[in-house]
């Protein structure tokens, strides 16, 4: 019996969606709130809350494991201000608040956030 893949595709080759939720990911991480379209936003918060999971650990592996995603400034803000933010709280980092179709293509838009 066939499976599905988990993921979308947003009508991408690999490259360009693992870039395109590298790059959704660090403005999430360096603005702490992004206004993207629903379907991003939900496949962002997998990889976001995970990256945050591997923060809360701020040991050296976990430092080398995110500076493969991001640069060094915001790897350093993840492991010393989002990780140590999270550390009682066991997933369920992230929110996402619908917005509505936006005017130009009817896209489902959303924010997603990170909690305090």
């Amino acid at each position: 019996m066939r499976k599905l893949k988990k993921g979308k595709k947003f009508s991408r080759k690999r490259n360009q969606r693992k870039a395109l939720i590298k790059s959704l990911s660090a403005e999430l991480f360096l603005h702490e709130r992004i206004r993207t379209t629903e379907a991003k936003a939900k496949e962002l918060r997998r990889f976001a809350e995970k990256f945050i999971t591997w923060a809360k650990k701020g040991d050296l592996a976990s430092r080398r494991y995110l500076l493969r995603y991001f640069q060094k400034k915001l790897v350093k803000k993840l492991i010393d201000e989002i990780g140590p933010r999270f550390k009682q709280r066991q997933g369920g980092y992230t929110r996402i608040i619908k917005l509505g179709p936006r005017k130009s293509d009817g896209a489902k838009i959303a924010i997603i956030e990170l909690l305090k």
